[in-house]
């Protein structure tokens, strides 16, 4: 039973920390909106590659999220993200005892 517990903790920092990681690249997404970077940077295409799909997807799913010329996507994402790190933790709280 210590192997399973030890293997679920571990899936669960592994998660968490690529939840961790995404959030940043939604908040720096939205900051780049905000400033209008070049679009032909490196590092600005790859955090549009890895953000768009996923705000493309909400506001397909959900098109009240786009009002007023004001894309609420990031923030449904960020909820999201924090609702699953929450849920994990509760969870793994209560496996463990």
């Amino acid at each position: 039973m210590p192997v399973f517990s030890s293997l679920i903790t571990a899936v669960y920092y592994v998660v968490d920390s690529v939840l961790s990681l995404y959030f940043w690249v939604v908040i720096a997404s939205v900051v780049m909106s905000w400033v209008n970077p070049d679009p032909y940077n490196p590092i600005v295409r790859g955090i549009r590659t890895l953000t768009e799909p996923v705000f493309y997807r909400i506001r397909k799913w959900m098109p009240f999220t786009y009002f007023s010329g004001i894309d609420f996507s990031p923030f449904v994402v960020v909820l999201a993200i924090k609702f699953i790190q929450v849920f994990m933790t509760r969870l793994l709280s209560q496996m463990m005892f």
